[in-house]
């Protein structure tokens, strides 16, 4: 149980510490793309550290192997001096002579040991190729065997071992081995030079180039930031001064301090946030005199135009005593004073959403109920058409909160607009829902749209080819008004067309108002595009 318990309390310590590791990284990683002080401090870590570590290298190398070489040049010229002192030592004994040979190898080592240069202390070993004469001589310290197959070879070799200094354990060293000539035999001088002191030396060298280059890469990062911030700190000034300016604050200036590279940047701001307040002043202005202007026009156009229908609607009802160009002057009266009357209405309306007086009227009622009543009221343009005006819906009830005069009139647009492209093909209106919220789309297989003209079909006014006769003399307002109000239900209203293949309109709305659309139960594009 024990056991288990250590086990369950390890494996929830590693979990923590991956998660603190991801949200450490997921810090890291945010601060790396907002904080552009936070990169170059960063950067500037990176590429001085590798920098400090290249030299660092390369200055313990070379430091390192000059005390070697100066360490090794001495060694071997303390064993070529001891040569000649070596070859006395032997000179007066003969070969056999065990004890002659003992005493003067005790002789040598005691002279050359006191007899140290530059090199340092070292110790001494004599041993002969002649396994007899070496067992006499003693075990002593070990020496490597190629060493040994170097000096019997006749010259001065070199090699780094470790040794073992009196009264120490093994530590690193270097070995200088001579052979040596006499009456008694052939003899291989060892020095043997511990390298303490040289290890100590680099060690301090490599501490010291770690601290050194520890301390210059912080101080390098801390200039970095504290010069980087100096330039960061009045862009982050500027950026926050115009996400202010463009949520609406006009006034909202920079302070100008000296007359450096960020001065003149904030005298620039400043200088075209005073001109684009003058502007947004002076269009401001302009719409309101605008929509002053159509609202005003549009009212006093109400009273004339009432007396003219009045005259107009007096001549239609007596059109078939007068001769047939005059008949026919008196329907072409009525129909245009109609088309006009509807203008009127709709720079009413669209005076209305440009003041944002536009008003949400909404209530609960049936969207399927909706859509049939807009196709009942288009079946006649479409017989005017001699186009098949097809509905695809579902029996059941659709429950929505929406203003049902504004949705309904967005239908009739929609399926006019379609009827007036279908080129006598059939329209089809089609409705979809989910939980969130309903769809219609109304298709038509006429003569589609160019490439980018769907993002124009909502202008003002705007006509995809002005030469097409259209049966329902519209103003050219219909779905910029209709996309106006789709907008004020929270909703979408989007258009697809391909020249030759027809168009689909998509009108999308929240079941319960308030809510946002994130996605519409039917796609923009037909299916049958698609496979």
């Amino acid at each position: 149980m024990t056991q288990r318990r250590a086990t369950l309390v390890a494996r929830r310590a590693w979990s923590a510490a991956g998660r603190a590791a991801v949200a450490l990284g997921r810090r890291l990683r945010r601060s790396w793309r907002r904080s552009l002080q936070f990169r170059v401090a960063i950067s500037t870590v990176v590429v001085t550290g590798a920098v400090v570590v290249l030299i660092g290298l390369f200055l313990i190398d070379q430091i390192g192997n000059g005390i070697l070489k100066a360490k090794r040049d001495a060694a071997v010229s303390q064993a070529s001096s001891g040569l000649d002192a070596a070859r006395a030592h032997f000179a007066g004994v003969g070969p056999s002579d065990y004890t002659g040979i003992r005493q003067a190898v005790d002789q040598l080592t005691t002279d050359l040991t006191s007899s140290a240069n530059d090199a340092g202390l070292f110790t001494v070993v004599v041993r002969s190729p002649d396994a007899s004469v070496d067992k006499q001589l003693g075990s002593g310290p070990a020496i490597p065997a190629d060493l040994r197959s170097t000096v019997r070879t006749g010259v001065i070799a070199v090699a780094y071992a470790p040794v073992t200094p009196p009264n120490q354990r093994h530590v690193p060293g270097l070995i200088v081995g001579e052979p040596v000539s006499t009456r008694a035999g052939s003899f291989e001088v060892y020095y043997l030079f511990p390298l303490t002191a040289e290890a100590d030396t680099i060690n301090l060298v490599r501490r010291t180039a770690l601290v050194a280059g520890t301390a210059l890469v912080l101080l390098v990062a801390a200039i970095a930031a504290l010069v980087t911030r100096q330039v960061v700190r009045p862009v982050r000034t500027v950026a926050q001064i115009a996400e202010r300016f463009a949520a609406g604050e006009l006034s909202q200036r920079v302070k100008v301090s000296g007359e450096d590279d960020i001065a003149l940047l904030a005298v620039a701001f400043n200088d075209m946030a005073t001109s684009l307040q003058q502007q947004i002043q002076r269009l401001e202005q302009l719409s309101r005199y605008q929509q002053r202007f159509t609202s005003d026009v549009s009212h006093e156009l109400r009273t004339p135009l009432t007396t003219v229908r009045m005259a107009a609607e007096l001549l239609y009802t007596s059109r078939d005593e007068f001769d047939a160009a005059l008949a026919r002057s008196a329907e072409l009266l009525i129909n245009e004073l109609d088309r006009f009357e509807n203008l009127l209405a709709d720079l009413l309306e669209i005076s209305r959403y440009d003041a944002g007086a536009a008003r949400l009227e909404s209530e609960r009622v049936d969207f399927t109920g909706i859509v049939e009543r807009a196709v009942a009221a288009s079946s006649s343009l479409a017989e005017r058409h001699r186009t098949k005006l097809r509905l695809e819906t579902t029996s059941q009830p659709l429950p929505v909160d929406v203003d049902a005069r504004r949705v309904e009139r967005i239908l009739r647009n929609l399926i006019a607009n379609g009827l007036d492209h279908a080129e006598g093909k059939p329209v089809i209106v089609t409705i979809g829902w989910d939980e969130e919220a309903v769809a219609v789309t109304v298709r038509d297989h006429g003569v589609g749209l160019r490439p980018g003209e769907a993002g124009l079909v909502f202008n003002r006014f705007w006509r995809g080819d002005p030469s097409r006769s259209r049966l329902t003399g519209g103003t050219g307002l219909g779905l910029a008004i209709s996309l106006e109000d789709a907008r004020l239900h929270g909703g979408w209203l989007q258009a697809w067309g391909e020249r030759g293949k027809g168009a689909n309109f998509r009108l999308t709305l929240p079941r319960t108002a308030g809510h946002p659309v994130t996605s519409s139960p039917l796609p923009l594009t037909p299916v049958e595009v698609n496979a």
